[in-house]
């Protein structure tokens, strides 16, 4: 089921304003012409600085007035580089694939949605190898509320997991001050979780992002492995933000004039393809590799 609801996009009651972005490295380059934005909207960022340690794409909106971001995806294939096997768990590897959303309000940072996982086989058995996509949710700690940094994973159960080239809606919004929901639906599994996160408030502003990833083991902070893993397939068939107007969620479109393209650590590790009509909608092709493309 979409969560997309363009007529609370195009509700008379709130103002919009047409422009033309131009200058995004999305391939092909032309921009999008039919982006449009909520009156005193903050426009994003040209560039930010990547933060090492990993292979990642990332769309960053600005700091403004959201309270969530949300998608349909085609989940990736990893290919694994079979010399990165983690001394420490021999059936796995140094690399590990990702699809997530998250963002940063009141200084905490969030990072929720999927990562390639361990689970317990038709046994009830804990596998030593990773085999699905299951969800996380993740934060870091926040000096107002008091909370301690968290990282969670959803039970080890299969209606909570998910493989490569199945579709699901994802999202991760405010429910409540200081609360956000992580929904993750598709090929017939759900899994809705409700995450205490301080920082994030109905009077707050903060970014949003997505973020398809190739992760490495121990290795945040640190410049990226040499690998030769690759992550194919990946597809957002949309992506969309959450405003906060008057209190309440209006859902809007995640297009190229509203979100910092991140390609990190650099361009040649990624295939990215969209059409400017993609664009318009959040959506694109998404490939990762390590030793570059």
């Amino acid at each position: 089921m979409s969560l997309r609801n363009p007529v609370l996009f195009l509700c008379g009651c709130l103002l919009f304003s047409c422009t033309k972005k131009s200058g995004h490295t999305t391939s092909p380059i032309s921009p999008s012409t039919s982006n449009s934005f909520f009156t005193g909207e903050v426009k994003p960022l040209a560039s930010k600085s990547c933060f090492a340690g990993a292979y990642y794409r990332k769309l960053v909106s600005s700091v403004d007035a959201w309270g969530g971001i949300g998608g349909r995806v085609i989940l990736p294939t990893a290919v694994f580089d079979p010399s990165r096997i983690n001394p420490a768990k021999p059936m796995q590897f140094l690399d590990n694939p990702s699809v997530y959303m998250g963002g940063n309000m009141g200084g905490q940072e969030t990072d929720i949605g999927l990562t390639w996982e361990v689970i317990r086989d038709e046994n009830n058995a804990v596998t030593v190898d990773r085999r699905a996509f299951r969800p996380f949710l993740r934060r870091t700690a926040h000096s107002g509320s008091g909370q301690a940094a968290l990282y969670e994973n959803a039970p080890a159960e299969a209606r909570y997991y998910w493989y490569p080239g199945e579709e699901v809606v994802m999202s991760v919004k405010i429910v409540a001050n200081g609360i956000l929901r992580l929904t993750v639906e598709g090929a017939g599994k759900k899994f809705e979780k409700d995450f205490e996160a301080g920082g994030y408030t109905f009077t707050g502003k903060g970014e949003f992002k997505r973020v398809n990833a190739i992760d490495q083991v121990s290795n945040e902070g640190k410049p990226v492995q040499a690998t030769k893993t690759k992550v194919i397939g990946g597809e957002w068939k949309s992506s969309f933000l959450y405003r906060i107007v008057n209190g309440t969620l209006v859902e809007t479109p995640f297009h190229d004039g509203r979100y910092t393209d991140m390609r990190c650590p650099n361009s040649n590790n990624f295939s990215i393809f969209s059409t400017a009509d993609d664009r318009s909608k959040g959506a694109e092709k998404i490939e990762i590799y390590g030793a570059g493309y």
